[in-house]
Order: structure tokens, then C-alpha cells, then sequence
């Protein structure tokens, strides 16, 4: 038995190897149907594709400007705030006693010059009730002495009135003097005392903690019977409309971008909508590392559909023209790392190494590779392809189309 065995083995071997060599044979000469389309070349209006984040226009933290006692909060997250609205009253029982006290102390100073109120004028230093009282004074010790000299030059009067109308001369014209010198200080006294007064009514006023800009509430930081220090943060609001585009676009489209183009811009959350925006902003160098540039957009977003911190997408039509060769995106092939294509030479495939561009609707962009205007290429049955397989092709319905502007 053990004999006849393995004469019995060797012929099964040879015959299961023929089997698989038949099988070789028949596989390399089998047709494989394909769809094919043409390769086109056309001249298209670059667009730029790239993708961006929603930033607000603006966004401030809204703080404190005095200490205090909150006693009311009239905003919360989500509301949409008017410029000068109040959000916050901060207790303003103290700031109003030292206003009174600091009107107090002007009017004091205001009486002393013979001002009614603190828009009063003093036109000149003289016409203050000080100064005319001792000018009078003056003018009387003076006369005094005039006439004292005019007696004494007579041989009338005594020599000790005169000396004594003398001294009293001077000393008045010394208090006027002064009297002039301290009218001035006075002056600079109420200037002092209007700074400080409107000081206080600064702060009076900062009890009401007031919207800077038309916008939404972002955060809200405080509660009814905080105290709060100056810089203290209470409010995040942000202008949502219109909101910032920020997008990293290639340096090499550099030239294509400029200031005013159209953006259209896509959501996720709003899928088949469009939104429309404008470049208004460009970036003057170029991020080292990535090798992008910044542009920023402004959208418009008037109903406040659109919220900051948003993934978006956008295309910008652009002025550049150029010649691109254009291959329905079904034929490219995504293999071991490369992309192919499949060209249709006398019935058998040649496949081809190729650098894809851009993609716009149903066809893309081949920017490296041995592709030739006219040359047919498969857009179906791409696994089953390799070079050398022999195929046959009938014209599919993927044709490319030139890009659209």
C-alpha cells in the first residue's frame, strides 16, 4: 500500500498545479467591460477652497470701574444688549454723600470769589469782592497820604501824620497785593474743586454699569449682593453681526486673494444654505510652519443664525485663469499611497501616477502626471485594473466639463 501512495501524490500535485496555471492563463485574457470618459483641457477660473472659524466683530469683558455692592443685574446669557443699556447697578448711597459733600465745598469757594454757580466766570481777579474791598482800601490810604504830603509840604501838618499816612499807604497797597495773590490761588482752588467734583459724579455714574457696544450676552460673572473691586469682570459681551471669517489659505494663492472678493461660505448646521461675505482683511506674512497666510472675511448674520466658534467652509472666485486638465473624479484611484489613473490604450489599461488639484462638482484637477488632452480613461471597475489588463470600454455618462466660473 505505502508503495502505490506516493506515486498517487505526485500526480495530484501536478494536476492541481496546471489547474492554477490554467486558470493564470484564462484571467490575463479575459475582458474586463469599463466605462471610460475623455480627458478635456480647459481654461477655468481659479477658486480658492479652504475652511475657517466664525469669530465675533467684536468681544469685551465688561468690569467694574468702582467698589461696591451689587444691588441689581439686569442682563443674563443670551440677551441681546443696545449700546448705553445698563447691565449692572452697583449700590451708589456712599458715591452720592461724597458728591454732595464735594458741591458743597465748591460753593463755598465760589461764594468767596462772588460766583453764582460753577459755570460762573471771573473775567478778571479784580472784580472779586476781596480784591475790590481792598482796592478800596487802597485808594483811601492813599488819598490819606496825598493829602497828609500836601499839608506837610505847607509847613501845616506834623511830620509824625505823615510818616503814619505812609506806613498805612504801604501796608495797603502790601494787602491788595496779596489780596490779588490769593484771589488767584482761590481760582485755581475752584478748578481744583470742579475736577474733583466731576470725579464723583464719574463715579456716581459708573454705579450703572453700562453696554459699550450693541451686542449678545456671552457670560455672565455676577449675582445680586457681590461686592465687587475695580476690574472686577461681570459681563462677556460679544457684536455678532457681522462676524469674522477667519481662513488659513496656501501661500502660493497669495496673489489670487484680494480685499473686497465675494466668500461663499458653508455650515454644517445649515446644510444646502449658503451664506454670503466679503474679504476685508489680509494677512501680511506667512505662517512658517504651515506655510498659510491669514484672510479674514466679514459675514453678514443679521439674525444671529450664525454663532462664533463655528467650523465653516468657503470658496473664493477669483481672477486667476488657467489651462487645467480636467478627468471626471471617478476615474482618479486611491492605491498604496498614490492616486491612478487608468488610461485606455488599444483595449489595455496603462495606469498612470498622477498628483490631483482641485475638485469642483463632479471633476478634478490633474496637475502632475503622464495625462494628455484626448486620452480615454476608465471610470468603472477601477479594482479589477492594472496595466496590462485588457479591457472594453463604452462611454459613460461621467464626462469632465470645464470648471464652473
Amino acid at each position: 500500500m505505502i508503495r502505490f501512495a506516493l506515486p498517487l501524490v505526485v500526480l495530484l500535485v501536478f494536476a492541481g498545479c496546471g489547474k492554477k496555471e490554467e486558470a493564470v492563463a484564462k484571467k490575463s485574457t479575459d475582458v474586463v467591460d469599463i466605462q471610460i470618459a475623455t480627458v478635456s483641457a480647459r481654461d477655468t477660473t481659479r477658486v480658492v477652497e479652504t475652511v475657517g472659524t466664525l469669530y465675533p466683530y467684536d468681544e469685551t469683558i465688561v468690569s467694574a470701574e468702582i467698589d461696591g455692592r451689587v444691588d441689581e443685574v439686569k442682563a443674563d446669557l443670551g440677551d441681546t444688549i443696545r449700546q448705553g443699556e445698563i447691565l449692572v447697578h452697583i449700590s451708589d448711597e456712599e458715591q452720592r454723600y461724597m458728591v454732595a459733600q464735594n458741591e458743597a465745598q465748591l460753593r463755598q469757594s465760589l461764594e468767596r470769589l462772588g460766583l453764582k454757580d460753577e459755570h460762573d466766570k471771573l473775567r478778571d481777579v479784580k472784580e472779586a469782592p476781596d480784591s475790590r474791598k481792598a482796592e478800596a482800601e487802597l485808594y483811601d490810604a492813599q488819598m490819606r497820604y496825598q493829602r497828609q504830603k500836601q499839608l506837610s509840604d505847607t509847613g501845616i501838618g506834623a511830620p509824625a501824620d505823615l510818616d503814619q499816612a505812609q506806613s498805612r499807604f504801604k501796608a495797603a497797597q502790601a494787602a491788595y497785593d496779596s489780596t490779588i495773590f490769593m484771589t488767584r490761588n482761590l481760582l485755581q482752588e475752584v478748578e481744583r474743586f470742579k475736577a474733583i467734583l466731576e470725579l464723583q459724579r464719574k463715579k456716581l455714574r459708573d454705579t450703572n454699569v453700562r453696554a459699550p457696544f450693541n451686542g449678545s450676552v456671552k457670560e455672565r460673572s455676577v449675582n445680586v449682593g457681590a461686592y465687587v473691586r475695580v476690574n472686577t469682570p461681570l459681563f462677556t459681551l460679544v457684536k455678532i453681526d457681522p462676524l469674522r471669517l477667519k481662513l488659513e489659505v496656501p501661500e502660493r494663492m497669495a496673489p489670487w486673494i484680494k480685499n473686497g472678493q465675494v466668500v461663499d461660505v458653508a455650515l454644517e448646521a445649515f446644510e444646502g444654505k449658503h451664506f454670503q461675505g466679503k474679504i476685508w482683511r489680509i494677512s501680511p506674512t506667512v505662517d512658517q510652519s504651515k506655510r498659510t497666510f491669514v484672510v479674514e472675511a466679514l459675514v453678514e448674520n443679521p439674525g444671529g443664525a450664525l454663532k462664533p466658534g463655528s467650523y465653516a467652509r468657503a470658496r473664493v472666485p477669483t481672477q486667476k485663469v488657467e489651462r487645467t486638465m480636467l478627468v471626471p473624479a471617478k476615474a482618479v484611484n486611491y492605491v498604496f499611497g498614490s492616486n491612478k489613473v487608468f488610461v485606455v490604450k488599444g483595449g489595455v489599461i496603462e495606469a498612470k501616477d498622477v498628483k490631483t488639484g482641485d475638485r469642483v462638482d463632479s471633476n478634478i484637477e490633474i496637475v502632475e502626471g503622464e495625462i494628455a488632452e484626448g486620452q480615454q480613461v476608465a471610470i468603472s471597475q477601477l479594482q479589477k485594473l492594472d496595466t496590462g489588463v485588457r479591457v472594453r470600454g463604452t462611454v459613460g455618462t461621467a464626462q469632465a466639463v470645464p470648471l464652473r466660473n
